[in-house]
Protein backbone atom coordinates (compact mmCIF):
# COMPACT_ATOMS: atom_id res chain seq x y z
CA UNK A 1 0.00 0.00 0.00
CA UNK A 2 1.17 3.26 -0.69
CA UNK A 3 1.15 5.60 1.96
CA UNK A 4 -1.82 7.65 0.54
CA UNK A 5 -3.40 4.54 0.60
CA UNK A 6 -2.61 4.22 4.16
CA UNK A 7 -3.42 7.03 5.23
CA UNK A 8 -6.79 7.11 3.68
CA UNK A 9 -7.62 3.27 5.27
CA UNK A 10 -6.66 4.87 8.66
CA UNK A 11 -9.12 7.77 8.35
CA UNK A 12 -11.79 5.36 6.92
CA UNK A 13 -10.84 3.43 10.02
CA UNK A 14 -11.29 5.73 12.46
CA UNK A 15 -14.52 8.23 10.65
CA UNK A 16 -16.54 5.01 10.23
CA UNK A 17 -16.87 3.87 14.46
CA UNK A 18 -16.94 7.66 15.28
CA UNK A 19 -19.86 8.95 12.57
CA UNK A 20 -22.07 5.44 13.80
CA UNK A 21 -21.34 6.84 17.41
CA UNK A 22 -22.68 10.51 15.90
CA UNK A 23 -25.79 8.90 14.43
CA UNK A 24 -26.73 6.55 17.01
CA UNK A 25 -25.96 7.83 20.35
CA UNK A 26 -29.08 11.40 19.71
CA UNK A 27 -31.79 8.62 19.70
CA UNK A 28 -30.89 8.58 23.44
CA UNK A 29 -31.97 12.07 24.15
CA UNK A 30 -35.78 10.74 23.44
CA UNK A 31 -35.94 8.19 25.66
CA UNK A 32 -35.48 8.82 29.93
CA UNK A 33 -32.59 6.97 30.97
CA UNK A 34 -34.62 6.03 34.17
CA UNK A 35 -35.65 2.98 32.48
CA UNK A 36 -33.19 0.31 33.31
CA UNK A 37 -33.14 -1.08 29.91
CA UNK A 38 -32.68 1.91 28.00
CA UNK A 39 -29.63 2.93 30.08
CA UNK A 40 -28.16 -0.72 29.74
CA UNK A 41 -28.73 0.10 26.09
CA UNK A 42 -26.97 3.61 26.59
CA UNK A 43 -24.20 1.98 28.56
CA UNK A 44 -23.33 -0.75 26.18
CA UNK A 45 -23.31 1.57 23.22
CA UNK A 46 -20.58 3.44 25.10
CA UNK A 47 -18.86 0.76 26.18
CA UNK A 48 -18.62 -0.74 22.69
CA UNK A 49 -17.99 2.36 20.76
CA UNK A 50 -14.62 2.94 23.45
CA UNK A 51 -13.70 -0.36 22.48
CA UNK A 52 -14.04 -0.10 18.72
CA UNK A 53 -12.07 2.64 18.69
CA UNK A 54 -9.17 1.52 21.10
CA UNK A 55 -8.80 -1.23 18.32
CA UNK A 56 -9.28 0.68 15.53
CA UNK A 57 -6.62 3.62 17.31
CA UNK A 58 -4.32 1.24 18.03
CA UNK A 59 -4.38 -0.69 14.07
CA UNK A 60 -3.90 3.09 12.51
CA UNK A 61 -1.17 4.02 14.80
CA UNK A 62 0.68 1.57 13.50
CA UNK A 63 0.23 1.09 10.16
CA UNK A 64 0.84 4.98 10.08
CA UNK A 65 3.80 4.02 12.30
CA UNK A 66 5.48 1.43 10.01
CA UNK A 67 4.82 3.97 7.01
CA UNK A 68 6.64 6.67 8.14
CA UNK A 69 4.11 9.06 9.12
CA UNK A 70 4.95 10.06 12.94
CA UNK A 71 2.95 13.43 13.46
CA UNK A 72 -0.23 11.37 11.74
CA UNK A 73 0.53 8.38 13.95
CA UNK A 74 0.75 10.68 17.06
CA UNK A 75 -2.90 12.40 16.20
CA UNK A 76 -3.92 9.04 15.85
CA UNK A 77 -2.37 7.39 19.03
CA UNK A 78 -3.73 10.45 21.05
CA UNK A 79 -7.29 9.29 19.78
CA UNK A 80 -6.03 5.52 20.86
CA UNK A 81 -4.61 6.86 24.21
CA UNK A 82 -8.60 8.79 24.82
CA UNK A 83 -10.47 5.45 24.30
CA UNK A 84 -7.54 2.78 26.42
CA UNK A 85 -7.92 5.17 29.48
CA UNK A 86 -11.30 6.75 28.79
CA UNK A 87 -13.46 4.18 29.11
CA UNK A 88 -12.26 2.79 32.42
CA UNK A 89 -13.06 6.54 33.66
CA UNK A 90 -15.90 6.98 32.12
CA UNK A 91 -17.49 3.78 32.39
CA UNK A 92 -16.84 3.97 36.30
CA UNK A 93 -19.11 7.18 36.32
CA UNK A 94 -21.84 5.77 34.10
CA UNK A 95 -21.99 2.73 36.46
CA UNK A 96 -21.87 5.00 39.16
CA UNK A 97 -25.04 6.73 38.08
CA UNK A 98 -26.63 3.32 37.24
CA UNK A 99 -26.16 1.87 40.85
CA UNK A 100 -27.65 5.41 42.29
CA UNK A 101 -30.34 5.45 40.07
CA UNK A 102 -31.36 1.39 40.93
CA UNK A 103 -30.79 2.78 44.91
CA UNK A 104 -33.52 5.16 44.19
CA UNK A 105 -31.46 8.65 43.81
CA UNK A 106 -33.67 10.79 41.52
CA UNK A 107 -31.33 12.71 40.45
CA UNK A 108 -29.48 9.71 39.06
CA UNK A 109 -30.63 9.96 35.06
CA UNK A 110 -30.24 13.73 35.34
CA UNK A 111 -26.48 12.82 36.05
CA UNK A 112 -26.63 9.90 33.68
CA UNK A 113 -28.24 12.72 30.77
CA UNK A 114 -25.08 14.65 31.83
CA UNK A 115 -22.47 11.79 30.76
CA UNK A 116 -24.02 10.80 27.81
CA UNK A 117 -23.72 14.30 26.71
CA UNK A 118 -20.36 14.93 27.16
CA UNK A 119 -19.52 11.89 25.85
CA UNK A 120 -21.59 13.18 22.56
CA UNK A 121 -19.29 16.07 22.88
CA UNK A 122 -16.17 14.62 23.47
CA UNK A 123 -16.43 12.19 20.24
CA UNK A 124 -18.25 14.92 18.24
CA UNK A 125 -14.77 17.39 19.02
CA UNK A 126 -12.39 14.08 18.03
CA UNK A 127 -14.54 13.37 14.65
CA UNK A 128 -14.39 17.50 13.44
CA UNK A 129 -10.47 17.16 14.54
CA UNK A 130 -10.19 14.13 12.43
CA UNK A 131 -11.90 15.47 9.69
CA UNK A 132 -10.33 18.86 9.79
CA UNK A 133 -6.83 16.96 9.64
CA UNK A 134 -7.82 15.22 5.91
CA UNK A 135 -5.95 17.99 4.18
CA UNK A 136 -2.54 17.68 6.26
CA UNK A 137 -2.83 14.02 5.71
CA UNK A 138 -2.99 14.68 2.08
CA UNK A 139 -0.41 16.96 1.84
CA UNK A 140 2.10 15.05 3.71
CA UNK A 141 2.03 11.98 1.83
Amino acid sequence: MTPDAVAVAVMIILLFPMSYFTLASPAFLLVRLDIQPVAQLLRGMFNAHFLVMRVAGVIGTVALLLEGRLMAAIGVGLIAAIAIWGRPWFMRRMDDQLSARDAGDSEAPRRLRQLHWSGMLGNAVLLVVLVASIPYMAASA
